[in-house]
């Protein structure tokens, strides 16, 4: 669930796809279950999808690569902040 989490999938599409109480994703996000644990799972997952999306701008050049890999960066950033 960290990982669809760190993918920004809705909790309610977490739900549908792992076939798990809604309310108990809920809880996780919100820090009131494994308090310690889920949080670095998801700086783990973030930090794995950052990589792998740095990595897939390979296929492009110039300008258009450097402009994304700007955004991924930000994006990655404003995640890790919260």
């Amino acid at each position: 669930m960290a990982e669809f989490h760190a993918h920004k999938i809705r909790p309610s599409r977490i739900a549908y796809r792992v076939g798990i109480d809604i309310a108990f994703i809920e809880e996780l996000i919100a820090g009131e279950v494994e308090r310690e644990r889920f949080p670095r799972l998801v700086a783990h997952y973030r930090k794995q999808r950052y990589q792998q999306r740095m990595s897939d701008t390979s296929a492009r050049r110039g300008a258009s690569r450097y402009e994304l890999e700007q955004r991924i960066e930000r994006e990655f950033r404003q995640e890790t902040d919260l």
